[in-house]
């Protein structure tokens, strides 16, 4: 799968994932719409990601790096919490996230192929 479509299904995911949270929620708190946030940044970059822009490519990469790693915090909470539909929404947005982490890595290093080898 290209990196511009699991961006944008990851960037999707954050969105739903994150509004679910947070209009579940008793107590809704804005930190819950912090994935969504992020989400919807991603996604404003999906025409740069699917243009091949490095530079546009390369910061929708640090931001899904970004919100993975940020995710690992609400993860260990909602475990303590044995809050398993947090659980489980916070899981989906990581692994959305991670399969993105993977198809920018292989979209990079076969640009890198594809430069090394014009040459």
């Amino acid at each position: 799968m290209k990196a511009h479509t699991t961006s944008a299904i990851s960037s999707l995911i954050l969105i739903a994932m994150s509004a679910w949270g947070y209009l579940a929620s008793e107590t809704p708190s804005f930190t819950a719409l912090i994935p969504l946030i992020f989400g919807l940044v991603i996604l404003a970059l999906y025409k740069g990601v699917k243009a091949e822009n490095k530079v546009i490519a390369h910061i929708a990469v640090l931001l899904t790096l970004v919100v993975l790693i940020a995710l690992f915090m609400p993860l260990k909470g909602a475990m303590k919490r044995e809050d398993s539909q947090a659980v489980f929404r916070i899981a989906v947005m990581m692994i959305g996230a991670a399969v993105s982490m993977v198809a920018f890595i292989q979209s990079f290093r076969a640009a890198r192929k594809a430069r090394e080898n014009k040459v």
